[in-house]
C-alpha cells in the first residue's frame, strides 16, 4: 500500500520527530489513491481519551486512512495528555459513537 504524509508529500525520515506541542513532526496516511478504493468502517473524526476524558479530532486524511485500515496505527494522540499512545482492543481510545479505536 502506498502511503503519503497528510499533506500528499512522501514520507520522510524525520516524520516522527516530536514538537513541543507532543505532536510529530508529520503522520502517515494511506495515499489519496489507496483510501479512494473504500471504507472497511466509517469514517470517524473524534476519539475520547479514556483516561483524561478530552475529546480528540483528527484531519480528514487520518480519519479515512482509520477508515480503510483500522490496523494502519498503534498508537494515536491525545490532545488532553498531549503525548501518544497505543490504540487496539486493549488501548485507552473510544470513537464518539463509543467503538474502540484500532478494533
Amino acid at each position: 500500500m502506498k502511503t503519503t504524509l497528510t499533506d500528499g508529500s512522501p514520507v520522510t525520515a524525520d516524520h516522527r520527530e516530536i514538537q513541543p506541542s507532543g505532536m510529530q513532526k508529520a503522520y502517515v496516511v494511506l495515499s489519496e489513491d489507496e483510501r479512494a478504493k473504500g471504507f472497511v468502517r466509517p469514517v470517524r473524526r473524534t476519539y475520547v481519551h479514556d483516561k483524561c476524558g478530552v475529546a480528540t479530532t483528527m484531519g480528514l486524511a487520518l480519519s479515512e486512512t482509520y477508515a480503510r485500515d483500522p490496523n494502519f496505527y498503534s498508537g494515536t494522540f491525545c490532545c488532553g495528555c498531549g503525548a501518544h499512545f497505543p490504540v487496539g482492543p486493549d488501548g485507552e481510545f473510544k470513537w464518539d459513537d463509543g467503538e474502540r479505536v484500532g478494533s
